[in-house]
């Protein structure tokens, strides 16, 4: 186990440090979401209001909005295929830390709360590609390869990194959201917010990290979610090669202890709740 460090945990700090430069995500999206024109039903409980009832400028293919001085141009296609892809990330990282528990050291509570947080990122995987995200990339790499899935401190930094991302990025769509006059987006963004925020103080837990839950505020890292594939893929987790090549897999979300499967709000025409 790490002890705890009264410093910034050095996840963080690069995450914070790979920020630094200017990144360009046009590559990145390039046709990525050709497919997620709009937002369709799908799954029993899982339809969003479709993209086609939005007014014109929000739909519009070039959304522009003003945050400060940061311009964004994403759509909400965009972005629901961002959170899809991120969410197929997050479903290989946390499947083959289940499959490599021995090796991790992982046991008891630990382990059985990695199996929570690998159901719950299958389950929001699952909600994006039925309700209209695309997929960007199916086959990921890890900063430190396989090391990530035999030493307990590699597999807990690099959780603690991913889920940053993440975080970040449902924040950053929650304004993305807003601006767009999609209320029901913005809350969902922020309802799986709360939830890679319980998995990133659940990892610093499982670390040795003190405090588990050591931010009062999350920070916003990204200014728009389409942001967020060049940081990923500059962080080491778009590479793959010979010996760092890990596919998503689908993954079997039967699990007793998890509940709110559906995004329940108290008002059923913003999120279906089924």
């Amino acid at each position: 186990m790490m002890k705890g460090r009264t410093k910034k945990d050095s996840a963080t700090a690069n995450l914070l440090a790979s920020f630094a430069s200017a990144r360009s995500r046009r590559a990145v999206l390039k046709g990525a979401i050709a497919g997620a024109a709009g937002v369709t039903a799908g799954a029993a409980g899982f339809a969003l209001t479709p993209l086609s009832s939005m007014p014109a400028y929000a739909k519009a293919v070039n959304f522009h909005a003003t945050a400060g001085n940061v311009q964004t141009t994403d759509t909400a296609a965009t972005i629901l295929t961002v959170a899809r892809t991120a969410e197929q990330l997050a479903v290989t990282f946390y499947s083959n830390g289940v499959a490599n528990a021995d090796k991790l050291g992982l046991k008891g509570n630990d382990l059985e709360n990695i199996k929570a947080a690998l159901v719950e990122e299958q389950i929001h995987q699952q909600f994006f590609a039925a309700n209209g995200g695309s997929s960007l990339a199916e086959t990921f790499s890890f900063p430190k390869g396989a090391q990530t899935f035999t030493d307990l401190k590699t597999f807990i930094d690099t959780q603690q990194q991913l889920e940053g991302v993440f975080d970040s990025a449902f924040l950053a769509a929650i304004f993305e959201f807003a601006q767009m006059g999609r209320p029901d987006l913005a809350q969902l963004s922020g309802q799986v917010a709360t939830v890679e925020a319980e998995h990133r103080a659940l990892g610093r837990q499982i670390g040795g990290l003190s405090p588990a839950d050591n931010w009062a505020f999350s920070p916003v890292l990204l200014a728009t979610v389409g942001d967020a594939p060049a940081l990923v893929q500059k962080a080491g987790f778009l590479s793959p090669s010979s010996g760092n090549s890990y596919t998503y897999q689908e993954v079997s979300i039967e699990n007793a202890g998890i509940e709110q499967r559906k995004p329940f709000t108290a008002s059923s025409s913003v999120v279906g709740n089924g």
